[in-house]
């Protein structure tokens, strides 16, 4: 028996262990590597006999009781319903955050279908950073001193403010909307702030080449810049089940943002992750979950804006405490390759009943007790494979070659960007292309269980990092450091208002 059927093997039996009825036929939206991982978990319950997905790829389809619709859209709502409505499923489970800012969420509802994800009101607080940090500052959770622009020279004077404060670590740019993780910019000076905002008020990426014809005047959309002060320490991310006024986390993670090793190179939508987070103790994360998610749900309630789904909060572990970087309104990628495998309860009942809007019962009915979800013990790591010329226009086609040796060395292996040529090879159809995720009793044995698979796979001009959890901080037990996120302090975690 491989290691990988083993780890199976250990989760199934677990789950067994938390019967309940679920959900039987699901719809699951999307075609990543994120979508690839929610059907990989979800048709492994028992109490589901079909997984359909839309449009998914060759590599979802492959697995068990899946069934993908390539031609149905996953950001077309009267497809999306039609599909759901005949197919008769019990569920929909949204992926991506574009099938939110789409609507598709709302007129699933209207039609009465059950979804798990919110609706694009509530999802506004990812798709708007600065709608994110006015229901943060009602809801009183602590986030970076900011405020967003609509003009260039104001957003000027007020990035120059924050590079020059006494104390200054320097200045972030983030593009209000989506930006599928790659919208913030990292500015260590003013000039480099500078830069990033002229670039962004300037509508980079239109065309400036001179036409024929002067085109027609239209109406633009305003631009709008968040500006923040820049934080110093390390990122974590806690994901929480959620139901208008209730939330279950997922085990904490932590994702690697830059291309290359050493956490440098350009922003992409993640190269890399781990679970579970030394220095983000799951004992904490119940604290969390009172202090941000649990006020966020209900500022959004109160709006009028109530969220089922999973709100991820992205956070900076700072010497003064945690503080709230970002709300996104999805599971994150590639953060929930590390969750799932962990997880020791069926996912289906839990996501069924916060779109029903009983989390509570749902987790009752499963004997979970407290705010974070149960764990086989095991630790996991993600390695990214991104194609050539990722992330500015990642070249396609290139046949992939290792996938079996990959497996056969115990890996999982969730496919983001892949479809099969004529001759049923797999090849790269995307940026990221493949995560690679291996599983074992220490974060250090997983990433050797990740490294190890990962090096049997290659295509021409594969790019990845070989740092993934390669330096881990200490576990909350050890005595912090001056300079270093207290992990043990109730008040570290808890104290402070909104900026």
């Amino acid at each position: 028996m491989t290691p990988r059927a083993t780890q199976t093997d250990t989760q199934a039996s677990l789950r067994e262990n938390f019967a309940s009825p679920g959900p039987a036929r699901l719809l699951v939206l999307g075609g990543g590597g994120r979508e690839h991982a929610l059907v990989w978990s979800l048709a492994r319950e028992a109490t589901v006999e079909a997984v359909f997905v839309a449009p998914g790829s060759d590599a979802i389809g492959d697995e068990p009781k899946a069934r993908c619709f390539p031609d149905v859209s996953a950001l077309d709502p009267a497809a999306v319903v039609d599909l759901a409505t005949r197919e008769d499923v019990d569920l929909v489970v949204v992926g991506p955050e574009a099938v939110l800012e789409a609507g598709v969420v709302d007129a699933l509802s209207d039609a009465g279908v059950p979804t798990f994800g919110p609706t694009r009101a509530a999802a506004r607080i990812e798709w708007s950073k600065a709608f994110c940090r006015e229901v943060a500052a009602a809801a009183g959770v602590r986030m970076a001193r900011g405020r967003d622009f609509k003009a260039l020279d104001p957003a000027l004077a007020f990035a120059r403010e924050i590079a020059g404060a006494r104390g200054s670590r320097g200045v972030v740019i983030k593009a209000d909307g989506l930006m599928a993780g790659k919208g913030v910019t990292v500015c260590d000076d003013f000039a480099t702030a500078e830069s990033a905002l002229k670039a962004l008020f300037a509508g980079v990426g239109e065309t400036t080449k001179p036409e024929a014809q002067p085109p027609k005047p239209q109406a633009q959309p305003a631009v709008v810049v968040v500006i923040e002060e820049r934080l110093i320490g390390v990122e974590a991310s806690l994901i929480a089940l959620c139901d208008d006024h209730g939330a279950l986390a997922l085990p904490p993670a932590r994702d690697h943002k830059r291309l290359l090793d050493d956490d440098k190179g350009p922003n992409t939508g993640g190269m890399g992750a781990y679970s579970p987070v030394p220095d983000l103790p799951e004992s904490l994360c119940a604290t969390l979950i009172d202090v941000i998610h649990l006020p966020i749900l209900a500022e959004l309630a109160r709006r009028g804006a109530p969220f089922r789904g999973a709100l991820y909060a992205g956070l900076m572990l700072t010497p003064e405490g945690p503080v709230l970087i970002e709300c996104n309104a999805r599971f994150g990628d590639p953060e929930i390759q590390v969750l799932l495998p962990r997880l020791a309860v069926p996912l289906g009942p839990l996501l069924c009943g916060a779109a029903q809007g009983d989390l509570a019962g749902a987790a009752g009915e499963l004997g979970i007790q407290g705010r974070i979800l149960p764990t086989t013990g095991d630790a996991a790591v993600a390695v990214v494979l991104a194609a050539a010329n990722y992330p500015e226009t990642p070249r396609k086609g290139d046949v992939i070659s290792g996938l079996d040796e990959a497996a056969g060395a115990g890996a999982t292996v969730f496919h983001a960007g892949t479809k099969r040529d004529g001759a049923g090879n797999f090849t790269t159809n995307g940026g990221r292309v493949l995560a690679v995720v291996g599983l074992g009793p220490t974060i250090r044995a997983a990433r050797a269980a990740a490294e190890e698979a990962a090096d049997h796979i290659s295509w021409q001009g594969m790019q990845r990092r070989h740092d993934i959890a390669a330096v881990l901080p200490r576990a909350a037990a050890a005595a912090p450091a001056a300079d270093s996120p207290d992990p043990v302090s109730e008040k570290a975690w808890t104290g402070g208002g909104a900026s």
